[in-house]
């Protein structure tokens, strides 16, 4: 009889290993199925953004001219076409896919540091901080490149207060943090009044405004240059690390138990995506909703595991953003800024994503 028992139990744990083998490679297959449909979907999005415009490229010439310095193809296209698709619409592309995965990420990060889904990546007051750089740096008649180091010095400033004020306090709890970031970026609110209030109307004011809207319009590859190592380093270090983020996302607890350092753990993951945000908004201004919508999208489609998630989540931000400046560039005759978009896209898209998944929220 102890033999049979015996058996049936080397049975069990058999039958057991055959199901998490399958289960895995089911999950193996739908991973990768994502991603290739993912990547699929970018590269199509990308090819009707170097087309699709007030002057029209064909789709197969938008990806000919492309691709033209790579391998010799036949010039079918005029000087025109060539210009429009390499200087005018590819920075403006490859600008909004970075920054549509940068934030993404950011966002991602924050609500698996903070264990809250409902945060995003402007929590600590990193946009505000950069609304307020970029707007002194606009009164005081700066070019394009100083008021993008203005925005990119804001959101550091404006995250290292908030940083400190728990420190001054000597309370460093994930709430009193969160209470800071609030603090802060109502203060740079405020802030931003009165530089508007005192702005001029005509010019200053205007520019102001549009900036904190956000465009992709005065991207160029000169402009991008000096930006992306503060933004893919991060982003690359964030993906060598986010196994670590699943381990943050079990409670404080289970991470110590783990051996994890919380306070060195998440101060690099904050400044990281400190890094990455302020790089994004110093680039295109303010874009809201981003990296609140993404990450639950992604979270809806390939699970909560960051080490999935993440990835998947930066390509999803790369297509919702390529969407929204192909919409921006051709819905009307005037150019509509990027945060009005966003906007009313996102946050139906948002209060959808929250019906889908009101079992989990609550």
């Amino acid at each position: 009889m102890k033999e049979i028992n015996h058996g049936s139990d080397n049975l069990s744990g058999s039958t057991g290993e055959v199901i998490l083998k399958r289960n895995n490679f089911f999950h193996f297959i739908k991973l990768h199925g994502i991603f290739s449909i993912s990547l699929f979907l970018l590269l199509v999005v990308l090819g009707v953004s170097l087309a699709v415009g007030r002057y029209h490229v064909p789709f197969k010439e938008a990806f000919l001219i492309l691709f033209s310095n790579l391998f010799n193809s036949s010039s079918d296209w005029n000087n025109i076409q060539r210009a429009v698709v390499m200087d005018l619409r590819l920075p403006r592309t490859i600008a909004a896919i970075i920054i549509g995965a940068a934030l993404a990420l950011s966002g991602a990060t924050y609500q698996s540091i903070f264990k809250n889904p409902m945060v995003s990546p402007d929590l600590l007051g990193v946009s505000s901080g950069a609304s307020v750089g970029a707007a002194i740096a606009i009164l005081l008649n700066q070019g394009n490149d100083m008021i993008q180091i203005g925005a990119f010095i804001g959101g550091i400033v404006a995250v290292a207060i908030t940083v400190t004020i728990p420190r001054l306090i000597r309370n460093q709890s994930t709430i009193v943090l969160v209470l800071s970031g609030i603090v802060i970026s109502s203060f740079m609110s405020s802030i931003m009044s009165i530089l508007k209030f005192v702005a001029d109307t005509d010019t200053q004011l205007a520019e102001i405004t549009y900036w904190m809207m956000g465009s992709f319009a005065k991207v160029s590859f000169k402009s991008m240059i000096p930006v992306l190592p503060t933004m893919l380093i991060p982003m690359i270090i964030i993906l060598l690390l986010r196994y670590r983020l699943n381990v943050l996302s079990l409670g404080d607890n289970e991470a110590r138990s783990l051996g994890i350092n919380l306070q060195i753990t998440r101060g690099i993951f904050i400044v990281l995506s400190t890094l990455i945000t302020a790089s994004s908004v110093c680039l295109s201004g303010t874009i809201g909703w981003v990296g609140l919508v993404i990450p639950h999208t992604a979270r809806m489609v390939i699970g909560p595991d960051n080490k999935r998630m993440l990835p998947i989540a930066m390509i999803f931000g790369g297509i919702f953003m390529l969407i929204i400046d192909i919409l921006c560039r051709t819905l009307t005759a005037a150019e509509l800024m990027l945060g009005i978009l966003t906007g009313v896209i996102g946050a139906p898209f948002f209060i959808f994503i929250l019906f889908k998944q009101r079992r989990q929220v609550s």
